[in-house]
């Protein structure tokens, strides 16, 4: 481990170097990539730093109980390094999260699509449920929520609905996010108070940007067609819904949700980029069977991750094993609580690999 904290220290000290080499200050995209790399890596340095300086007064601490001291000095240094010994441990531990490796696509905003499954017109308000509360969590990370595609009910829910959240970090908190969704609840169209089970799935996927998917024209099918609201009927007579269809994966996106075709096409855009992109990405995790297998559960959109009891105000995830009993909280957007539990037990999971 300390072999690699000293590497990674040696190529902090090299980009330095290279930042404030002239070509590469007159270079913006170099700069760039630097100035990111650096800034990566720049916690994991200082507190490797601050581990080497504790464990040099350890040292010397320790060198001092050999000289002859006073009983009343000779405490206050075994005290001293009781303390020491201590803050290198909490050092050593959040050195090894630190060297976990990292996502690359944990800064990035997220696009989310939720879709009523199992349960018709229950499913399709649960998905409604499911929107609303990572719209307010999204509200109290400072993070901004813009709808790409919805298809209403008329009964305040969605067959399905894709937006995004723009926020640094998004990805790395909502990642968790991704499976089958389950409620168990009484409908307000059951008059006798039976409780019904029903599901809603959730995909995130991490904004693709265009140097990352090398998406040809010639590969993308456009057509043009008038929005319509719920039950079909038209509410623009202009061709302005955007349909793009990517000729080599079978994957389609639409958007009729501007007035604007330019911008439907723009907002059909990042979605087909990132469905494509996080294509590309499943395949390859599929190849590293041994990595899927200790991440907590990100990848397979079919696996049932959380139920939402609401007759006893539960919510369960069957990842982790964590029940809370507050479901109210929550749909109102406190899911801290769940998400940190998942990251922590991630995290654990991962540092097998760095000890």
């Amino acid at each position: 481990m300390f072999d690699r904290l000293q590497s990674v220290e040696d190529r902090y000290e090299k980009l330095n170097e290279l930042l404030s080499d002239p070509d590469i200050v007159s270079d913006p995209e170099k700069l760039k990539e630097y100035s990111k790399e650096q800034s990566a890596i720049a916690e994991t340095v200082e507190t490797y730093r601050e581990y080497k300086e504790a464990k040099k007064e350890y040292d010397d601490a320790k060198e001092m109980l050999d000289d002859k001291l006073d009983p009343e000095m000779r405490e206050m240094v075994k005290e001293e390094i009781d303390e020491l010994a201590e803050r290198i441990g909490v050092l050593e531990e959040r050195l090894k999260i630190l060297l976990i490796p990292k996502d690359p696509n944990d800064e990035k905003n997220v696009i989310m699509e939720i879709r009523g499954a199992a349960g018709g017109d229950e499913a399709a308000l649960f998905a409604g449920d499911l929107y609303r509360m990572y719209s307010r969590y999204a509200e109290t990370k400072g993070w901004k929520t813009e709808v790409i595609e919805e298809h209403s009910t008329g009964l305040g829910g969605f067959k399905e609905i894709i937006f995004m959240i723009n926020g640094t970090g998004a990805f790395s908190r909502l990642k968790y996010e991704n499976g089958a969704h389950r409620v168990q609840r009484v409908p307000e169209t059951e008059s006798g108070g039976r409780i019904h089970t029903s599901t809603a799935t959730v995909a995130v996927l991490p904004e693709a940007e265009e140097v990352e998917v090398d998406i040809h024209e010639k590969d993308i099918r456009v057509d043009t067609f008038a929005s319509s609201g719920p039950g079909g009927q038209s509410v623009n007579t202009t061709m302005s819904a955007v349909r793009l269809t990517h000729i080599p994966t079978g994957i389609v996106v639409s958007c009729q949700d501007e007035k604007s075709q330019i911008k439907n096409k723009e907002k059909a855009m990042k979605v087909l980029r990132a469905r494509i992109y996080d294509k590309f990405q499943q395949e390859a995790q599929e190849e590293y069977d041994a990595n899927r297998k200790s991440a907590v559960g990100t990848g397979d959109r079919s696996e049932r991750i959380r139920t939402y009891n609401f007759p006893q105000n539960r919510v369960t995830d069957h990842r982790i094993g964590l029940t809370i009993q507050k479901l109210d909280q929550i749909l109102e957007g406190k899911l801290d609580e769940i998400i940190d539990a998942l990251i922590v037990e991630d995290q654990s999971k991962k540092l097998e690999s760095v000890e």
